[in-house]
């Protein structure tokens, strides 16, 4: 009606201006596209394979590509390489990498061998550079247009573990994970060619046609639906197809247990690949499925509707890792941790698996998912109280907070002066993001944020804004502050109760703010009689305030804080003499640096 009344417009012409203002806005976004076409002949014999393969690559961008950069994460697994050098200079190296790369021989290091380059058919000069190849385009690639870049390469899969890799101490043979020259993500920023030292990746969505030759003794589960299994001799031709994806793993062992469990009320097939070497092992992998079940269908309340028909939980790998449809994951001899990791990964199916945020640049924002919802579905499944993972994480981010070594949460990935500090930051940091979002916007608008983030940004590659906007439409309150600070910065929350005073029948509580960031509180103040009364305090930076909690049975809203002011003056119509305690933080979601200042009791 605004725009019908200033504009003059009719309906006709009202609508029509919409659509024509959405449809030029939704113009504005582009993302690039990756179809693969890949065949490779495995030498099991030598830890080696040959490639063909085929890149149709769509640019869909405003530019035009003179150059493309191809990823090759092979060659990070040799002497000298960054990987190396990076884990031999940190200061908390990942124990799973060490110094163990340095002293890597001929035949156990990995790399990937270039032996041909063409673009529709044109042969193409190149470098490469670590991990990363560069290849100059004959034809320049215009916008809207596309080339097929074709491949030939020879590879060796290495022995050390880290993603990728064969010979895994559970007895794995393969795990090839990042295993295929992979064109790299280009979005309004430009390339991401980053070198592979074992952090995340970014990757244009595709469809990939994927077939491996391998000795028919291999049972390999992978991304995407087996579309065939051919016999050739001695060796099996297994074709996987998936659409839509931005990877393509897959896993091989010749004493892999393949179990499959429907779940009807979704039309989802779980595939479980392990090894039967214990009883125990074999116990904790059947017992897993069901609860795998269970975690699919509370996601998919949680958050929308999982879109591919298959998932795969394979024992691989280092520890857990994310991938299209799967995930690999080297646990089992004990249950509840299986479980956990299990839990985290499936998160993953949708925060990254279907949202594929920028992990180098935002890590935060699907480790952090991982990890909350992660926990949160192992405690529907396992029947355990997710208010301890939720201490847990406060009390690791608070740690690295005062601990020197905190880093802004939009640090590159490769970035960190200590593992500790990444690892920390994009689980446990991101963990507390949501959860004092929750905290901040309210439980009902938090469920709603989450929903229509998923269900607006699904296959987009979602940027830490995006998600910001969704939860201030979903809630009527402003958060610009809240990401800017939380994620730009290393500022700390840190308020106080500074005094308590009498004045009349009523008591003047001061509080203080001594750390830079700002934050909402919920004063709690128990009377002696052990009634609770809840003082609402909002920021004047969120124009806007959330509605009583469930939790709250008296809940008093007062005038916001303006964010410059250190002091704030509350004041309660309860005697002094009549108070028990009274506390900033009651239900502990703040991220509070400094909680001996917190509480104030009275005798």
């Amino acid at each position: 009606m605004l725009f019908k009344k200033n504009t003059g417009l009719g309906k006709t012409k009202f609508n029509l201006f919409i659509f024509l203002f959405f449809s030029e806005y939704s113009f504005s976004y582009w993302q690039q596209k990756a179809d693969y076409d890949i065949d490779i002949v495995f030498d099991h014999k030598n830890h080696q394979f040959t490639g063909k393969q085929s890149i149709t690559y769509f640019n869909h961008s405003n530019d035009t590509l003179h150059k493309i950069f191809i990823h090759l994460y092979f060659n990070a697994f040799q002497p000298g390489s960054m990987m190396d050098i990076r884990s031999r200079s940190l200061p908390d190296p990942d124990r799973r990498v060490m110094d163990r790369i340095s002293k890597l021989s001929k035949s156990e290091i990995g790399f990937h061998q270039i032996q041909k380059i063409q673009q529709d058919g044109k042969d193409l000069k190149h470098h490469i550079q670590g991990t990363v190849l560069e290849v100059d385009l004959i034809d320049p690639l215009l916008p809207n247009n596309s080339s097929i870049f074709y491949l030939e390469y020879f590879s060796q899969v290495p022995i050390q573990i880290r993603r990728c890799g064969r010979d895994s101490k559970e007895g794995i043979d393969y795990s090839m994970a990042q295993w295929f020259p992979k064109i790299a993500g280009y979005d309004k920023q430009g390339w991401h060619a980053h070198p592979y030292i074992a952090r995340e990746f970014y990757s244009p969505w595709g469809n990939y046609d994927v077939s491996i030759k391998i000795d028919k003794k291999y049972i390999v589960g992978a991304t995407g639906d087996l579309n065939s299994k051919l016999t050739d001799d001695n060796d099996i031709i297994w074709n996987f197809k998936a659409e839509k994806v931005h990877d393509f793993v897959w896993a091989a062992d010749p004493d892999y247990t393949h179990d499959i469990l429907s779940v009807p009320e979704i039309n989802l097939d779980l595939h479980f690949y392990y090894q039967a070497n214990s009883d125990e092992m074999v116990k904790n992998w059947k017992k897993l499925q069901k609860h795998t079940a269970d975690a699919f269908l509370y996601f998919n309340k949680k958050f929308g509707e999982y879109p591919y028909g298959k998932y795969s939980v394979i024992q691989g790998g280092d520890g857990g890792m994310e991938y299209s449809m799967l995930t690999l994951i080297n646990y089992g001899d004990e249950f509840v941790p299986l479980v956990s990791v299990t839990s985290h990964e499936l998160a993953h199916a949708w925060f990254q698996g279907v949202l594929a945020t920028n992990e180098m640049n935002h890590e935060w924002m699907d480790e952090g998912a991982a990890s909350y919802f992660g926990d949160l579905a192992e405690s529907f499944v396992l029947k355990t109280d997710f208010y301890r993972s939720i201490m847990s994480s406060y009390g690791r981010y608070i740690g690295l907070a005062n601990s020197g070594m905190e880093m802004p949460q939009s640090t590159n990935a490769n970035r960190y002066k200590f593992n500790r500090a990444y690892e920390s930051t994009a689980y446990s940091k991101g963990f507390v993001f949501l959860s004092q979002l929750r905290y901040i916007i309210g439980n009902e608008s938090f469920k709603k944020t989450i929903k229509n983030y998923f269900n607006t940004y699904k296959f987009t590659h979602p940027l830490p804004n995006d998600f910001r906007r969704i939860a201030e439409q979903s809630s009527g309150i402003l958060l610009n502050w809240y990401l800017t600070d939380w994620t730009q910065t290393t500022n700390k929350i840190d308020y106080a109760i500074h005094k308590v005073e009498k004045s009349n029948k009523k008591s003047i509580i001061t509080l203080k703010r001594i750390g830079l960031m700002p934050m909402p509180l919920e004063v709690l103040v128990k009377l002696k009689d052990d009634t609770e009364e809840f003082y609402y305090i909002p920021i004047t930076l969120m124009r806007g305030e959330k509605k009583k909690p469930d939790y709250a049975e008296r809940w008093t809203q007062v005038e916001d804080w303006s964010w410059a002011y250190k002091n704030y003056i509350l004041e309660i119509d309860h005697e002094l003499e009549s108070i028990q305690s009274i506390n900033i933080n009651p239900t502990g979601l703040i991220a509070d640096s400094n909680s001996l200042n917190d509480i104030i009791t009275f005798d």
